[in-house]
């Protein structure tokens, strides 16, 4: 039976429309479930919006629309955007679903009837683009450690997850589950939550309407990050379909945001423990991708949308950087010099120029058939290590290391191009070696690129003459040196990627 990979990215404000914040999170995804479908795993990638809450009910008022008019449209925006970047997630969710009120509502029952909610009172410093409160320690000048702004003071009755009573069980989970959050520094901050003693909190609100009703008391909806939380659940069947559910929890890896942290590796696998669940298996945290040094934001006007760069570096460019450029979990400053660097180094120089060199040679020297490569050819050594080095990389869901791994065959190829200069010579045995040695290589190369560069590595299957496409393929087999048959027509075709002035 194939092993179950369930991954997903945050779900998404729709007070604001996509930004390539939010862009290069879901393409590295994306991505990963491309790879893991390359595998054979039964994969499931989730995304989607976060419709609920003070921040959006306000955002919407400021627009003069209801909250679900508002979601309703911005969630659009956020479909059309991963449709523009190719991306191939399977579900897209929306905490405004039924379905998801009744995995809500199912969840926190559940830890209710456990004995882990219960009803209080509560004033504090919030702050309204957290949808969170802060203490005094947190925010000793009154203003967001987050966004700068001044907190509100709210009072009012709620019901409060016992938050405390999990600082052993997490800390227990920690030692047992080592690599339960990646990189080990998100870890360590995650562990410094805990350790410095963990308060109750609060998961209702009275104040407002636009949230899942709390189904013992109609008083009051669920408070946005306790509903929010739960669309991993959701998506996968908690509630509705619970054979489902239990094929793919909890083999779940969320990635997310660092500002996040605390919701997701503190509170969330508390929240599952106290309903009998299995917290997640992985939570891998990257950093921001700032612009001009800063995180974008809506108040200093900083976003850039995704279209705005697809227009000139095209899908597959713009995809190929934010893999490539930026590594994952650090922070990343973007810079349209150095994506116009990257897409001509190695897009253009590299890979294109691969192409077009072989198809322009097959065509003189072989009347346009390709050649089969060597079983001995030096290059097979080298794929064989590349491959390990991807699959390594993709499976510790680091797309710039993978990436990096696989151009190594790629500038290789083009090495040995050179060294032989098949151009230069008359056509026989010799040229037709180093040819077909070089079709393995974009064959291979294919496979290994495809979750970075889905409709290229197509195109250049066909330009090869091979059936199907590099996404039907399996890995390792697919890896393996001398898949290339030989006697197919090569096409030179149109370069794949036109060099783009600085």
């Amino acid at each position: 039976m194939a092993r179950p990979f369930y991954l997903t990215t945050p779900i998404y404000y729709v007070n604001d429309a996509p930004h390539i914040g939010h862009a290069y999170t879901t393409v590295n995804c994306d991505a990963v479930a491309r790879w893991h479908r390359l595998l054979g795993d039964d994969t499931f990638f989730l995304t989607g919006t976060d419709e609920h809450g003070l921040k959006i009910q306000r955002a919407a008022e400021a627009a003069g629309l209801t909250p679900k008019e508002m979601a309703d449209r911005t969630s659009e925006r956020f479909r059309e955007a991963w449709a523009q970047l190719d991306i191939s997630n399977d579900d897209f969710i929306r905490t405004s679903e039924p379905r998801h009120y009744t995995a809500v509502q199912a969840l926190l029952s559940k830890i209710r009837e456990n004995g882990h909610i219960e009803l209080d009172s509560y004033e504090g410093m919030y702050c309204v683009s957290c949808e969170d409160y802060y203490t005094d320690a947190q925010a000793p000048d009154g203003n967001c450690p987050i966004h700068g702004r001044p907190l509100e003071t709210l009072a009012e009755e709620n019901y409060f997850f016992r938050l405390s009573r999990f600082e052993q069980p997490l800390l227990e989970w920690y030692e047992a589950n080592p690599d339960c959050v990646v990189p080990a520094t998100k870890r360590n901050e995650a562990l410094g939550f805990i350790k410095q003693g963990l308060q109750d909190i609060s998961i209702t609100r009275t104040s407002i309407d636009w949230g899942v009703p709390v189904p013992w008391d109609d008083r009051h909806v669920f408070y946005v990050w306790y509903d929010a939380l739960i669309n991993y659940c959701t998506a996968v069947g908690y509630g509705t379909d619970q054979a489902r559910f239990d094929r793919y929890w909890p083999a779940v890896h969320h990635v997310i945001g660092k500002e996040i942290i605390r919701f997701h590796c503190v509170w969330w696998p508390a929240m599952l423990m106290a309903a009998g669940l299995e917290p997640p298996q992985q939570v891998h945290v990257h950093g921001w991708l700032l612009v001009g040094g800063e995180k974008m934001s809506k108040t200093k006007l900083n976003h850039i949308a995704p279209a705005d760069l697809v227009e000139d570096f095209g899908v597959e460019g713009y995809r190929y950087h934010f893999l490539r450029d930026v590594a994952f979990g650090n922070d990343g400053d973007f810079s349209y010099e150095g994506m116009v660097q990257r897409y001509n180094t190695d897009l253009a120089n590299n890979l294109g120029n691969l192409l077009s060199r072989v198809a322009t040679v097959v065509g003189k020297k072989c009347d346009g058939v390709g050649p089969a490569p060597r079983a001995d050819s030096p290059l097979a050594a080298v794929a064989a290590d590349v491959y390990a080095a991807t699959a390594d990389a993709w499976e510790r869901l680091v797309p710039s290391e993978a990436l990096e791994a696989t151009w190594r065959l790629i500038r290789e190829a083009n090495a040995h191009l050179e060294a032989n200069e098949p151009w230069k010579r008359d056509p026989g045995p010799d040229v037709e070696a180093v040819l077909g040695d070089a079709l393995e290589v974009l064959r291979i190369v294919s496979v290994l690129a495809s979750p970075a560069l889905p409709a290229t590595t197509r195109h250049i299957w066909s330009r090869i003459g091979l059936p199907g496409t590099p996404q039907e393929q399996r890995l390792p087999d697919a890896a393996a040196w001398g898949g290339y048959p030989g006697g197919l027509p090569v096409t030179k075709g149109e370069p794949l990627f036109p060099r783009l002035a600085v």
